[in-house]
């Protein structure tokens, strides 16, 4: 048999795809220290701009697009365009004031600092 013909063949057992962009959750790790909560998601071939950021009531809401441009008529597709999508809840101790954001190599870290007052201490105990 061909590769054309058994590319054909193979194609005819894929699901019909529709345009739509798909939306799924990107993979997310999640690490926190005595200073911030780091989160990574995975949100590779998204560009910075087209990620989006919210911090609203309790909720971190994080979403971008991974645009994918083709040229000429189609012979096979697996790879496609994507909407992430996620949303956590933010503990009241986070400073939201001083999150921040950097994406490297796909993937997006974020930091959520704690306010000062939710940052464990040690306490002194004084004699009299």
């Amino acid at each position: 048999m061909s590769d054309r013909a058994d590319m054909v063949k193979r194609e005819e057992s894929m699901p019909e795809r529709s345009r739509e962009i798909p939306a799924v959750a990107p993979f997310v790790d999640i690490y926190e220290n005595e200073s911030e909560i780091l989160l990574h998601a995975d949100m590779p071939g998204v560009d910075k701009n087209d990620i989006t950021i919210n911090v609203d009531n309790g909720k971190l809401s994080l979403g971008g697009v991974r645009k994918i441009e083709t040229a000429g008529a189609v012979q096979w597709e697996e790879f496609e365009s994507v909407e992430y999508q996620r949303t956590f809840s933010v503990p009241q101790s986070i400073d939201i004031g001083k999150i921040n954001a950097e994406l490297k190599n796909g993937v997006l870290c974020l930091h959520l600092p704690k306010s000062e007052a939710a940052k464990p201490r040690r306490i002194e105990i004084k004699t009299s």
